[in-house]
Parts: C-alpha cells; sequence; structure tokens
C-alpha cells in the first residue's frame, strides 16, 4: 500500500513539475474555451451584448449566458454598465488585452500556414476616419480582387474613436489624417488630402476670388462633431488669424455637412476627397479662399509593438503604390472646379 501511494505522490510531483515547465494557464485552459473569448472580445469591443450576438451570428441569451459562465469560472465579473454600454471591469481589460494578443497571435499563424501552403489568405482589419471611407472602400475593392481568400473589416469612425481602437490594438492598420509625433506609432504618408472651403453653388461668395480668412469669419459655419479632425483643422485656422467663427451648427458626418450645405445654412470646411461622388458640377462648390486648398496627407499608422503579419505587410506595399493615382484623381476634380470658376467669372466681367 505503502509504495502505491509514493508511486501516485511521484506522478503528482512530475505532472506538477511539467506544468510549471510549459508554464501552462492550466486554470484558464480547462474553464475558458475559444468561443468564449470570441464572445467576450466582441462586447469589449462593441460595448453591447446585442451588437456582439448579431457580429457572431448568436442569440442573446447564449451570448449572456457564455459571459456568465466566464465570470463564474474567473469569479470576477468581467463587464460593467456605463452610460448604457457594457464595459470591461479592471479585470476584464486585463482578459480583452489578453484575448487581442492571442487572436493576433493565432492570426498571423493561419497566414503563415497559408504562405507555407502557397496561399495568399489570412484578416485584413482597418480602421479609417469618416473621410477615407471615399477612397478606402475602392482599394480594398482591388485588393480583395488581386487576394480573394483575405478576410477584410473596416471600421469607420471619427479621429477620437480611431485613436481609442488604436489604443485597444483593435485593428491591424489605420488611415489618418493630421499626425503628431508618436514614440510609439508608425506614421507613413502616402496620399494627398487637400482641404477646401465649400460653399453652396448660389451662394454668394462662389463669385468672389480671393476670400479672406477675416471675410469668412462673418459667415454662418458649419462643424463637425467634437472628436473630429476636420474641426480641429477649422478652428486651428481661425484661432491663428486671432477670429471666432459664427458656428450655426454642429454635425456629425460629411454627408449631414454637404446637405446644410446645399441647404443654405452655412459654409463649412470639408476634405476634397468628401466631393469625389458629386464632382464638380454637383450642388457644391469649393470657394476661392486665400491659402487653400490646405495641403494635407493621409497617413498609414500602426503601433510599433505589433508584429504586421504577411498579407497587412503585403497590403501596405499594395496601398504605398496608390499615392500617385490618388493624387491624380485630386488634380483633376480640382482642375474641373477651376474650368467652372475661370468660366463664371468670365460671365460676371462681361455683365
Amino acid at each position: 500500500m505503502s509504495s502505491t501511494k509514493e508511486e501516485v505522490k511521484k506522478k503528482l510531483e512530475d505532472e506538477r513539475d511539467l506544468n510549471a515547465v510549459g508554464d501552462t494557464p492550466d486554470q484558464l485552459l480547462r474553464h475558458l474555451t475559444l468561443r468564449q473569448l470570441q464572445i467576450f472580445e466582441a462586447i469589449a469591443r462593441l460595448g453591447s451584448y446585442t451588437k456582439a450576438a448579431e457580429e457572431l451570428f448568436l442569440t442573446q441569451p447564449t451570448v449572456s449566458m457564455q459571459i456568465k459562465k466566464m465570470s463564474d469560472s474567473i469569479d470576477l465579473p468581467l463587464f460593467e454598465k456605463v452610460d448604457r454600454k457594457h464595459r470591461p471591469t479592471e479585470v476584464g481589460e486585463e482578459l480583452y488585452h489578453a484575448t487581442r494578443a492571442m487572436f493576433d497571435i493565432l492570426n498571423d499563424l493561419e497566414s503563415s500556414i497559408a504562405e507555407y501552403k502557397g496561399l495568399k489568405r489570412g484578416k485584413l482589419r482597418l480602421g479609417v476616419i469618416t473621410t477615407a471611407k471615399y477612397f478606402a472602400p475602392e482599394i480594398l475593392g482591388e485588393f480583395c480582387k488581386k487576394y480573394p481568400e483575405v478576410d477584410i473589416s473596416l471600421e469607420v469612425t471619427n479621429r477620437d474613436r480611431v485613436f481609442e481602437r488604436l489604443n485597444r490594438g483593435e485593428d491591424d492598420l489605420y488611415i489618418m489624417g493630421r499626425m503628431q509625433e508618436e514614440p510609439g506609432l508608425v506614421s507613413i504618408p502616402f496620399a494627398p488630402n487637400p482641404v477646401v472651403i465649400i460653399a453652396g453653388k448660389d451662394h454668394p461668395l462662389t463669385r468672389e476670388r480671393n476670400i479672406s480668412i477675416e471675410r469668412l469669419a462673418q459667415e454662418p459655419f458649419l462643424l463637425r462633431e467634437p472628436g473630429s479632425g476636420i474641426r480641429d483643422i477649422t478652428m486651428r485656422m481661425f484661432r491663428e488669424n486671432g477670429l471666432n467663427p459664427k458656428v450655426r451648427m454642429e454635425l456629425g458626418s460629411n454627408e449631414a455637412i454637404k446637405h446644410a450645405v446645399v441647404g443654405g445654412l452655412g459654409i463649412s470646411m470639408l476634405s476634397l476627397h468628401t466631393l469625389t461622388l458629386e464632382g464638380a458640377t454637383g450642388p457644391v462648390d469649393i470657394l476661392d479662399v486665400e491659402g487653400f486648398p490646405l495641403q494635407r496627407e493621409w497617413y498609414l499608422v500602426y503601433s510599433k509593438e505589433r508584429e504586421l503579419s504577411l498579407i497587412v505587410q503585403e497590403f501596405l506595399d499594395y496601398i504605398n503604390g496608390k499615392g500617385l493615382e490618388i493624387e491624380e484623381k485630386m488634380n483633376k476634380l480640382l482642375a474641373d472646379f477651376d474650368l467652372i470658376h475661370q468660366e463664371r467669372w468670365r460671365e460676371l466681367s462681361q455683365a
């Protein structure tokens, strides 16, 4: 009997030593599944059980039940309700970052395995500010034709929210406008982003040339919402000239701004990219303002700590080669507006 006890004791010690050498998270492996972590990650990212259920094609009761099982296993709450959204608790934040890191590693592994098989497949997560939606989907569409096996997600939101996603490591790459030097980030300029002042076609200022910033300050101005990069540019322009704009309205999208401009509610500052669909013959015009267009750049941004997968590196090379094409489109659009302006001023001078 004593011999048997000694054997059992020795076996348990061997298993314990094996776990120690392998540094295996035994508790989590036995009680948490990859599917549960996927559900948890979706809720933490989206802030909603309902949205997570929709994204993962699950019922909300299933999502709630799995999160309860996870909380019971860890013996700590993972979410709390803040401003009608589900936010991770302190331990939830720790689990979220660990889950994201693990998913990134698995995604890279999937891409590497595909490379060994001679395939181009994997996942590409792209976060872009709202103005980039006027060209990013087109570029992604062309990339998908080249690599049809790549699974792509595109998140479009304002500048502040993009930075939140970047800090949480939710995407592989980001397309942003104005960038400051950040020690933990890589920022690569790849295409022009001209900024213009717009008005409705029948606005009196469309008949004037070399309009001053002081003259703009006399007009009702339409601004994007707080957190928008173009709003920051607008306010800085007036501030640097010692002026305060006459803000009539704040709106949450570029399209809403354009509709308000056409409706005669005021003028605004937007990226030239926002006018690509309507073109120079649309209902929105560009004003001839001193110092405009402001010449700005689009940047590809990612964290230095993030190891880029093969497919992400492939996309970086691909989009870097699109800069000249985007520049040519912007120059063509500006030239189209200029032709209309020249014709209008010619008619006015002959009247």
